[in-house]
This record gives structure tokens, sequence and C-alpha cells, in this order.
């Protein structure tokens, strides 16, 4: 009976210190890396992000932005670093399942364990408010005549929805390229092109002073700035882009450890100052397991790569 109660307690004994790490985590602070360029939309709602974890998590969470090849420097930085839980990136949908279509990169979604997914972009398609086109159906008419319609776009997926547009009505959509948001919405005021897929952020001011105007969104959903507006599906075109903020980890990372950056990130997000934040950045703060949101990446890169296929983008170069 003794020796059976002291076998009892050593396992006991050692569960606990196998758990003991990851019950003691965090213990020094957590660095979050950014994919995309300080101020930007992702950026400011990431910090954000980590402003509330870290009053969960009772430690620092410090971010580090890792900008360029399209968002996906980032992610290729974080998969290298150690599974420990200290090194948390953002992986938007865009650097996960969209670029791997067109680009080489040095990381998979198998490289990673996914935290949660945190945020929600919305996108619409807009003219200027003197543009002859005062629906979506006057813009695909004038697509499917003459040169076709030039629009803006800085990246995937804001110029897929454009190109999808013009494979389910016949249009031609020719996509001038641009660095950033900001430009875009810079060359379309300036009448470079006819139209551009864009998020609130950008845009929304325009909208409110006369200067632009929104024929549709581009989401499943409406914008609440503009609840009068339609969707694409809502306006007859089957249609869509969906693109979401996410985290992970490098793959490997103790699961109990993992699991305590997913509550903590389903706690951030329920905060009033971030779903206010988000609201102001035309970002739908809403949150994804880190399961739900593995499911959503495999999905997403399954659709993209049928989607980037029909649209007949080519491969970027590094």
């Amino acid at each position: 009976m003794k020796a059976a109660t002291l076998l009892a307690g050593l396992a006991t004994a050692a569960v606990c210190a196998a758990a003991a790490p990851a019950m003691a985590w965090p213990d020094k602070e957590v660095t979050l890396t950014v994919n995309y360029g300080a101020g930007g939309n992702t950026d400011v709602a990431s910090r954000e992000l980590a402003r509330a974890m870290e009053s969960d998590l009772g430690r620092s969470v410090v971010v580090f932005n890792r900008p360029g090849a399209l968002g996906t420097i980032g992610p290729a930085y974080v998969a290298k670093q150690a599974a420990d839980g200290y090194n948390v990136g953002v992986v938007t949908l865009s650097s996960i399942a969209i670029m791997p279509h067109l680009m080489t990169i040095p990381y998979a979604a198998r490289d990673f364990d996914f935290v949660a997914a945190y945020g929600r972009y919305r996108y619409g398609v807009v003219v200027r408010a003197d543009s002859p086109y005062k629906t979506v159906a006057d813009l695909v008419a004038a697509a499917r005549q003459g040169p076709g319609i030039f629009f803006g776009a800085p990246s995937a997926p804001n110029n897929l929805a454009m190109f999808d547009l013009g494979r389910v009505t016949g249009g031609k959509f020719e996509q001038v390229s641009y660095k950033s948001g900001s430009e875009t919405v810079s060359a379309l005021l300036g009448n470079q092109v006819e139209a551009i897929v864009q998020n609130p952020s950008d845009v929304t001011s325009y909208i409110q002073s006369g200067r632009l105007r929104l024929l549709a969104s581009a989401s499943p959903i409406r914008w609440p700035e503009f609840p009068d507006v339609p969707t694409l599906k809502e306006a007859g075109y089957d249609v869509e882009i969906d693109s979401w903020l996410g985290l992970a980890v490098p793959k490997g990372t103790p699961e109990p450890v993992r699991a305590r950056l997913e509550q903590s990130a389903r706690t951030a997000v329920a905060s009033d100052r971030l779903q206010q934040t988000y609201k102001q950045l035309g970002v739908d703060p809403v949150w994804l397991s880190g399961k739900d949101y593995a499911a959503m990446v495999d999905s997403t890169y399954e659709q993209m790569g049928r989607a980037i296929k029909a649209a007949n983008l080519p491969r970027m170069t590094n």
C-alpha cells in the first residue's frame, strides 16, 4: 500500500512539474510582430489588441513592425522563432492564404499554431462623386464596352474583388497598382483611375464630404456608416471578399501557452476601448478561436487558389 501511495505521489509530482512552465507563463514580455508598417490599419488594430492583452496577461506585449513583400516578411520571421509563446505574429488571410498563390514565400500554414482571429476588414467599391457610374450595374456596363474600367488597388485582396466581378459579368477591369491605400485614394481623386476597392478608414471621410461615392460593399456585410448601400451580392453579383486579422505562434508552442494566448485575445476583443477603436478604423471587432481560424485559413487558401487561377493573375517576383 505504501509503495502504491509513493508511486501515485511521484506520478502527481511529475505531472505538476511538466505543467509548471506553462502555468508560470508568461514570466517576461511577449513580442507581437506586425507584418505591415506603423500607422496603418493593421498596425493600429494590432497595437490596440496588444495593449488590451497586456492588461490581461500582466506582462508587456511589445509590438515590432516587420513590413515588406506584401505582408509576408513578418510571418516568415515568426515561423523561425522559438516555440515558447513569447513570439506571436500577425497573420492576415492575405499573407497566409492568398500570397502563397502569387509569390514564393518561405512559410506555409503548417508552420504555425493558430491562436485566434481578432478583426475583420471591410472593403467597398468606390468611385468619384462626379463619376457617371451611379450603381455597380453602371460600372459593369462600362466594363463590358470599349477598353474597360481602370481601377486602383494596392494589393490582394482588394484587386480580387474587381477581377472576380469581371469574371462573373464578362466585364474588363484593368488594375493600376499603388503602394498603399492612401496613394490609391489619391489616384481616384486625381482622375487617374475610375474606381477603387478600399477600406472604410481610407474613404469614409471623402464619401461623407461628397467627393467620393460608395457603390457597394465588397464584403459579406453592409457598412454601418452607409447602411443603405448594398453588398455586391445584394446587388446581384456573386462576389465578396473577406479578410481577417489573426494571431499565430511557431509550430510546436505548448498547448497550454497557446490556449492562454487565445483566452487573452478573446478578453481583449471584448473590451470597450478596443471595440470603439476598431469601429473608427473600419475593422469589425470579431473573434474566432485558433481552431476555427485555422479552418478558415485552409478553406480560404483553396478558394483563393481557384479565384486567382480564374483571374489569370501572374506570379510575382520577390
